[in-house]
């Protein structure tokens, strides 16, 4: 990531964004109980929760940083460091394991050339483990994004690693 981007990662809360939050916190009986909602708003902007952006919501939602840290780091999809472009998370759960999730997790290392929980080089791919994604019936599973996807063997993870380049 170049210095202009890491930059534009770490400058404040815009207004829009501000305004946003207020609004979410508005909606709830207390201001607290917006947290997850907020911060899923700045991980969609930034691309994850830096400490600044973190302490800039817990002010605006009457938290202390610590307290909406707690929030942040319960919650496996929300990002408090920087991830690559598309994120994948793998599902290690029994289902997955005994449906081939080594194999899948073996091709997935390989081909990328990183570990779970690093992310690429070109900062294009950040491989996650998680618990489980509820797609068990097309086990192995993974999720890219948004995206879910099943049934995964070595030709499938290939062409869907294409699908995002």
């Amino acid at each position: 990531m170049s210095t202009a981007e890491q930059d534009r990662k770490d400058a404040p809360l815009d207004a829009a964004l501000r305004q946003e939050i207020a609004a979410l916190a508005q909606h709830a009986e207390y201001k607290r109980a917006a947290g997850t909602d907020a911060l899923k708003l700045v991980q969609k902007r930034f691309g994850f929760v830096s400490d600044q952006h973190l302490a800039e919501v817990a002010a605006l939602l009457e938290m202390t940083p610590a307290e909406l840290d707690s929030v942040a780091t319960f919650y496996n999809l929300i990002f408090r460091r920087p991830v690559g472009r598309h994120v994948i998370l793998l599902c290690d759960s029994v289902a997955c394991w005994v449906m081939g999730e080594a194999a899948a997790r073996n091709h997935l290392c390989a081909r990328l050339g990183v570990n779970l929980g690093e992310t690429t080089q070109d900062g294009r791919f950040t491989l996650l483990p998680i618990v489980c994604l509820g797609h068990c019936d097309h086990a192995p599973a993974m999720m890219v994004d948004e995206d879910q996807h099943g049934d995964l063997d070595a030709a499938r993870l290939d062409a869907i690693l294409e699908g995002y380049r």
